[in-house]
């Protein structure tokens, strides 16, 4: 089976080679061809123009030469005339058009001996192509240059069957035809002129700007160049190590920090290393400017190396250029970002102040209470900055490149799976608030923990305990557990604070309650009104067990109640000489009474 499928995919992928080795044969095949038939029309087109030429000159020479009979005559033959020269206008109109045509088709070869292009060949000739051509031209010409009995004056022009002819000695360089002439829109008599002319002078132009006193020259300009780049460096480097001199010298009088009221916020250490880093940053960055400017003029001395200078130039201005046109094209989207900005402040800001109205009592809306105030705001801060930047991001610079959009994902699935129990106990937080389970200062218990609530806030909840231990609950361990509150009363009782009392059958019930109700209202902190109640939970085999109920407003110190309640129940029961006790009989097997051994 897998020998099979290894079958099948090799021969899609022998198909797809195929494919695409025709594909692009064919392409290059449409583009010769297309370039041939140009070639052919623009061909016709000088073709048309010659012997139109030939006509003109003939009319011309009868013109000027016969006697014409009669006046009209004379005007068939001058309007002939005219008619050919309108003709050949429109022709080389044409033609020209037509070599533009050309030669966005055809590049052309570039002949570039010394490393600038001379001049460059569109044609053929014969079995030589265009890159043929222009390789041999460009090694005749070195050839020239480097032979010592070579006189650039003593190139001459000749002409045979082919075309004209650009020789020396024996030595062909160059072969101008009529093809040559017509790529280029000129005659070809004007064409190999112009050529001769070209190769000769940068022949010359190569022998001067390389002979030995050119060269001693350019080493001399090359060490002063450099002897004053060494110079600037190290005046510079004195120069900034002067500054920094200067700027610890008056540390005293001008660097004595930064203060806010009595608190040092930047000491006068920070600021002289801070203007010392700054100043190393500007001489680094001035050397650096200076040995990147310097390194162009020593280029451009010598010829081997002169075509280096605008490339490194251009290294430099190009991306100042960029971010310049980056800084003045993004000048209108800043400014839209600042007007979004603006407007979004002040909103928050008028937010705010309803808000703060509402959570001082100042403003009161129906079924809103005053605690939503602040955390309903934050709620509206939190999506009013998260649409702003929504709004702001389509102008941010570089917003629609895909680094940015990628790196904005990756940032997004960072914070998502980093930060899914932080956003587990905010949602909490929020359902907490709104379920107004408990406020600060209230005391509740969650779990096994018991305290007054001493911060409250979209992560945690702190309770202070009894024992004055301050523990964090995360919010959404608080939704997961019940909440016992015994501050919130919505009646205006108070909380009811109970005590269990165990008392034999032999005391009557109506004296227990008269007593615990007694102990209840000596504690402090038990309310008169309502007055405290009992309650008798169980008839045991030997006691009854009692519950006394008071109602206190006090919850924050039940610890405190509970302590004085017992007491006063232990004072009031004892003073009525009843005992608190949970009697228990027993007896031995033989049925007689159980007695404690004596000594």
């Amino acid at each position: 089976m897998i020998k099979y499928i290894s079958i099948r995919i090799t021969v899609v992928f022998v198909f797809l080679a195929s494919f695409l080795v025709g594909f692009s044969q064919e392409l290059a095949s449409d583009s010769t061809d297309r370039l041939t038939n140009q070639s052919n029309e623009l061909l016709k087109l000088v073709e048309l123009q010659r012997k139109d030429s030939i006509k003109r000159v003939e009319l011309e020479n009868r013109f000027v030469n016969e006697d014409v009979k009669s006046t009209k005559e004379y005007k068939e033959l001058y309007k002939e005339i005219e008619l050919l020269k309108n003709k050949d206008s429109i022709l080389r109109e044409r033609r020209i058009q037509k070599v533009d045509s050309l030669k966005l088709l055809n590049k052309g070869v570039p002949v570039n001996p010394f490393d600038s292009t001379l001049f460059s060949i569109y044609t053929n000739i014969g079995s030589f192509s265009a890159s043929d051509r222009a390789k041999v031209i460009n090694e005749r010409i070195l050839i020239l240059t480097a032979d010592l009995k070579f006189n650039p004056d003593s190139l001459i022009l000749t002409e045979d069957e082919s075309g004209k002819i650009i020789r020396w000695n024996d030595l062909m360089v160059m072969t101008i035809n009529d093809n040559d002439a017509i790529w280029m829109n000129m005659d070809k008599d004007e064409l190999a002129q112009q050529y001769l002319t070209t190769i000769k002078d940068s022949i010359t132009q190569y022998r001067k700007d390389n002979s030995l006193k050119e060269l001693l020259i350019d080493f001399s300009l090359a060490f002063l160049i450099v002897f004053v780049l060494v110079l600037l460096i190290i005046g510079l480097n004195r120069l900034f190590t002067s500054l920094k001199f200067k700027i610890l010298k008056d540390r005293t009088r001008k660097f004595n920090g930064i203060y806010i009221k009595n608190y040092e916020l930047i000491s006068g250490k920070q600021i002289i290393r801070f203007l010392w880093a700054i100043a190393d940053f500007i001489k680094w960055l001035t050397i650096l400017i200076v040995v990147y400017l310097a390194l162009p003029l020593l280029f451009n001395l010598f010829p081997a190396t002169e075509g280096y200078a605008p490339i490194l130039i251009d290294y430099f201005i190009k991306p100042l250029k960029k971010i310049g046109a980056a800084i003045v094209a993004s000048v209108p989207n800043m400014i839209t970002i600042v007007i979004i900005i603006v407007i979004f402040k002040y909103t928050l800001r008028l937010l705010n102040y309803f808000a703060n109205e509402i959570h001082k009592g100042e403003l009161a809306i129906n079924g809103f209470y005053k605690e939503w105030a602040m955390p309903t705001y934050h709620i509206l801060k939190v999506l009013l900055l998260a649409f702003m930047l929504i709004v702001i991001f389509p102008y941010l610079p570089g917003s629609e490149s895909p680094i940015f959009k990628g790196v904005s994902v990756f940032i997004g699935v960072i914070f998502t799976f980093g930060s899914t129990g932080a956003i587990s106990n905010i949602v909490a937080g929020l359902v907490l608030t709104y379920m107004r389970s408990f406020s600060i200062g209230d005391r509740i218990k969650i779990g096994d923990v018991v305290g007054d609530v001493i911060e409250k806030n979209l992560l945690v909840t702190r309770i202070r305990t009894i024992k004055n231990e301050v523990i964090s609950v995360p919010n959404s361990q608080v939704m997961n557990s019940h909440t016992t509150n015994y501050s919130m009363d919505d009646l205006g009782n108070g909380l009811i604070v109970h005590a269990e009392i165990t008392i034999s059958y032999d005391t009557p019930w109506q004296k227990v309650h008269e007593l615990a109700k007694q102990a209840a209202l000596n504690v402090e902190y038990i309310e008169k009104t309502p007055e405290p109640f009992v309650f008798q939970l169980t008839l045991n085999e030997f006691y009854v067990t009692y519950q006394i109920n008071a109602y206190t407003k006090k919850p924050n110190l039940q610890a405190i109640i509970y302590s004085e309640l017992n007491k006063q129940i232990l004072d009031v029961f004892h003073g009525a000489d009843i005992e608190l006790l949970s009697f228990h009989y027993s007896a031995w097997r033989d049925g007689s009474e159980a007695r404690i051994p004596k000594k």
